[in-house]
């Protein structure tokens, strides 16, 4: 377990925010997920690596929960505060090489975005179509940083994005490939729903990657 010392904190919302820390070489396959210690605590949580394989920082995207033990002592910290971090962990490892097709279909949930922003900043070129839901155009978390024709933005409390509605609102309209690979980010209510009408609508369960957020 190493220390990393924070370089930056962005703030998207005034309860999400983007620590970056200095990377220590430390070797990761987007997707997976660190593990945060706060300083002299035994407070610790999971984050998915918010950034790219191939950049010389790591970062966490964090939404401070109420109440949360970590979320809110994190949001007070500052650049060059420490952290100590275990891993990397996880199955949610993606590698666009491994797959016959390489078409893919990723579907979010708030924060659940993480992963995905990961994988688009390591694979710039990705055939891929992403689906993120959450209540407020604010929470469209960097989606600059994704191709805007390869983006639907579902809100759920207030007009604005691309739907009105919840993701599986708008999945339930959609035409599909049936041999998209399709990776799923977020609750695990949406996570149940979602796999139905994917399935539902004929794609393969193998075809199916998820990786629960809470």
């Amino acid at each position: 377990m190493k220390k990393h010392k924070i370089i930056s904190v962005r703030n998207l919302t005034s309860s999400t925010f983007v620590i970056r820390l200095e990377r220590n070489n430390l070797q990761f396959q987007t997707g997976q997920f660190v593990i945060l210690n706060l300083p002299n605590s035994s407070d610790k949580r999971e984050y998915s690596v918010y950034s790219g394989e191939k950049e010389d920082y790591i970062e966490v995207l964090v939404r401070e929960v109420q109440g949360g033990k970590v979320s809110a002592k994190l949001k007070k910290m500052t650049v060059g505060m420490e952290l100590q971090m275990e891993g990397p962990f996880g199955f949610f490892k993606f590698n666009p090489d491994a797959f016959e097709c390489r078409k893919f279909l990723f579907i979010a949930t708030g924060t659940g975005i993480s992963p995905f922003h990961g994988f688009v900043k390591t694979y710039p070129d990705l055939d891929y179509q992403l689906i993120h839901g959450v209540r407020l155009n604010e929470e469209a978390y960097e989606h600059d940083d994704f191709q805007k024709s390869r983006t639907t933005l579902c809100l759920t409390g207030e007009e604005g994005g691309d739907f009105f509605g919840r993701v599986t609102d708008y999945l339930y309209t959609a035409q599909l490939d049936i041999e998209t690979n399709c990776f799923l980010c977020g609750n695990s209510e949406m996570i149940y729903e979602v796999f139905d009408i994917l399935t539902g609508k004929g794609i393969p369960v193998s075809n199916i990657y998820s990786e629960v957020y809470f």
